[in-house]
């Protein structure tokens, strides 16, 4: 098992072409080709991370927040970043990092959050736009079925719950072969006129090229036509946050002591309870405060994440219940999930959670 192996696992699930652009998701140490021994799976990859992995024969390391945000001019040790860049270059520990692209995919971070206090019937809060492109090729109509069949197995034509999803419109294709072409049907010099299928179907941006790669190959014409259209559309699954509703609505009061220990947190900081159920629950792991307003238009009763300021919850205005878990314990989860997704693929590879908290913050 390489690297490369367990990155695609990850990648699969949660692209990077998804994470935020201010974002580091990736490999930030490492060889992509190196053999992996064992993977360690944690939040935050802090030294005493590093030592666990040594300690367990474990030869990568896969994070939640990237220890490496911005460029790194030096590498002299000066500080905890690159002290940790040292000692992962000198032990051979790749470093990989599944942030905010794990928090943007469907069944990401915070449904994993939603998993764990019992909210149901989730849906992603803020769907991102600009993620989806149409491509568009023309083929015989005796190939078209097997074109459009390699174009779904690529990744094409999923919309929502629907997969194999195109629009086919039948037309007449016309060309005239020059010297040294091999048509695949027509003569060379001879002007030709074929009925042909006319295929469109929606595609991850970020799945374009592997689409159009199988289709040529796919394709029976010597040369393609094809074209390819960014779409503004949303993708509903992609996006920030998510709003669900609990099974049965409960007290304010009963709803933040359970998730006090749901989500085994020392404080919870809270705005004014309103004296009202709490049904419709939106979440959002890590820093969500820039989705507030998106709760409230949602209709959420209460609104859960982490690193609110002070000013930030005279934001509230009694419109919804802010409450603040704390970053870490917001995203507490994501270790688990990770462990998941590769279990799944690998369920016999030496995968281990961290035994360690990297929580930085302390309660007295």
């Amino acid at each position: 098992m390489k690297v490369k192996d367990i990155t695609t696992i990850i990648e699969n699930f949660a692209p990077l072409s998804y994470q935020e652009s201010y974002d580091n998701s990736g490999l930030i140490v490492g060889n992509t080709n190196d053999e992996v021994t064992g993977v360690l799976i944690c939040l935050d990859c802090v030294e005493a991370i590093l030592d666990e992995a040594i300690a367990n024969n474990c030869n990568m390391v896969i994070a939640h927040h990237p220890i490496v945000f911005s460029g790194l001019k030096q590498l002299n040790g000066k500080n905890y970043i690159e002290r940790i860049v040292i000692k992962a270059i000198k032990n051979g520990i790749a470093i990989y990092a599944a942030h905010t692209n794990l928090d943007n995919v469907q069944n990401g971070v915070s449904f994993k959050i939603a998993q764990k206090i019992g909210v149901k019937n989730c849906q992603v809060l803020l769907p991102k736009k600009s993620l989806l492109s149409k491509v568009i090729t023309y083929c015989p109509i005796d190939k078209a079925e097997e074109v459009r069949q390699v174009m779904f197995n690529s990744g094409a034509g999923n919309i929502g719950n629907y997969s194999d999803c195109s629009y086919n419109v039948e037309g007449v294709g016309t060309f005239r072969g020059k010297e040294g072409a091999n048509p695949y049907v027509g003569k060379i010099d001879g002007f030709h006129q074929e009925k042909e299928i006319r295929i469109e179907t929606v595609v991850p941006t970020y799945k374009v090229n592997t689409v159009i790669e199988s289709m040529i190959a796919a394709h029976p014409y010597e040369e393609v036509a094809y074209d390819v259209y960014e779409l503004v559309n949303t993708l509903h699954t992609v996006g920030s946050g998510v709003i669900g509703e609990l099974s049965v609505e409960e007290n304010e009061s009963d709803f933040l002591k359970r998730l006090k220990t749901d989500l085994k947190t020392d404080c919870i900081r809270h705005t004014n309870l309103l004296g009202k159920k709490i049904k419709k629950v939106a979440i959002c792991g890590g820093s969500g405060s820039f989705l507030l307003n998106d709760a409230i238009a949602a209709g959420a009763d209460i609104f859960i994440t982490g690193d609110f300021k002070y000013h930030q919850f005279f934001d509230a205005d009694n419109n919804i219940i802010i409450a603040d878990v704390g970053h870490y314990e917001s995203e507490q989860y994501t270790s688990e999930l990770i462990y998941e997704i590769l279990n799944e693929k690998i369920p016999n590879f030496a995968v281990r959670l961290t035994e360690k908290s990297t929580n930085p913050v302390n309660y007295l």
